[in-house]
């Protein structure tokens, strides 16, 4: 049985996605919007970039709800819906306040 992780990515702009992996696979780097990512980089910057992959939490054992529900919380909590520091766009961001 595979590893089941929830990732952070880190851009070189500093903003972040928040993502899970079921099947722990080394090249996956999630699902984020590309045209929201697209439109932060110009064209000299697409051509040398290095992002980072950082493991925020990992079970051999979880049940996928668990999991889920682990990925949203960190989401929220890291607040990689913001878009002004992530690429996540659910849960829908809302300013508190």
């Amino acid at each position: 049985m595979a590893r089941k992780v929830v990732y952070k990515i880190t851009y070189p702009n500093g903003k972040i996605y928040v993502g899970q992996d079921v099947t722990d696979t080394l090249t996956y780097f999630g699902s984020p919007d590309a045209s929201a990512i697209a439109q932060d980089f110009s064209p000299s910057e697409r051509d040398d970039f290095a992002i980072r992959k950082q493991v925020l939490w990992a079970s051999d054992s979880a049940s996928p709800q668990e999991v889920n529900r682990i990925e949203l919380a960190m989401i929220v909590e890291l607040r990689a819906n913001d878009p002004s520091v992530g690429y996540n766009r659910r849960p829908k961001f809302r300013l508190e306040g």
